[in-house]
């Protein structure tokens, strides 16, 4: 019986994840193993694993889609993917913030014009998978699935494809920023509430309030995260 590594530092779980990837024989296209597998044959923690991955995503050697898995990209370290990267390094938390808040309205808008009702119940089940959420990396996979689930009821693939991009930006700037003083969001976190009002605007096919919401609620994520006015 093999004896568990210790978790790896996050460089050594990089090199040995895109080992891992050499070593078996992906192609682009191909999806990895859950995070689950990856975590016990790689011998890493479900944090570092995350980091691992945060950091392949950004260099464009894999790209995600939530529910459906990780794959390998076509043109791992192409031009594209490099300048996701080169912005990763370059946006400022309030450059982040005023391109979120410039396209995520817009996208709540034309989900709350164009939803179905599978649309509204797969937003509402990812809303309370946030509030079910035990740690703080939990909440932060669900907070991007719930965001995602927005993006995906517009029924544009275009605006799924922007919001895509810029949420690439977003989790690469937040993890260099934010530092949690807690295991888990607290249940009066705000987000909670915020989530509710986009939701029900949505359902309610009101596409001003859900304009509406999604503005206030990233005020509000802005303020908390990044000490904005």
């Amino acid at each position: 019986m093999l004896l568990r590594p210790e978790p790896l530092e996050r460089d050594d779980a990089i090199a040995t994840l895109e080992a891992f990837i050499a070593a078996g024989g992906y192609r682009p296209g191909d999806r990895l193993p859950p995070e689950r597998e990856l975590i016990g044959r790689l011998g890493v923690s479900r944090t570092t694993l995350r980091k691992a991955l945060d950091a392949l995503e950004r260099d464009g050697a894999i790209w995600r889609h939530v529910g459906k898995g990780t794959f390998v990209a076509a043109h791992g370290g192409g031009a594209g993917s490099g300048g996701l990267a080169d912005l990763s390094r370059q946006v400022t938390p309030v450059q982040l913030m005023r391109a979120r808040l410039s396209l995520e309205p817009a996208i709540a808008r034309e989900a709350a014009i164009n939803a179905s009702d599978g649309a509204v119940t797969r937003l509402k089940l990812a809303q309370d998978r946030c509030v079910e959420a035990n740690s703080w990396d939990d909440y932060e996979a669900q907070d991007d699935a719930f965001h995602r689930a927005v993006a995906e009821a517009t029924g544009n693939i275009l605006l799924l494809s922007l919001f895509d991009h810029l949420n690439q930006v977003r989790r690469a700037v937040a993890w260099k920023t934010v530092i949690r003083r807690s295991n888990r969001p607290p249940s009066d976190h705000s987000s909670f509430a915020e989530h509710g009002a986009l939701v029900a605007a949505i359902e309610a096919r009101s596409h001003a309030a859900a304009h509406a919401a999604m503005r206030e609620h990233l005020k509000s994520v802005s303020a908390r995260l990044f000490g904005d006015d």
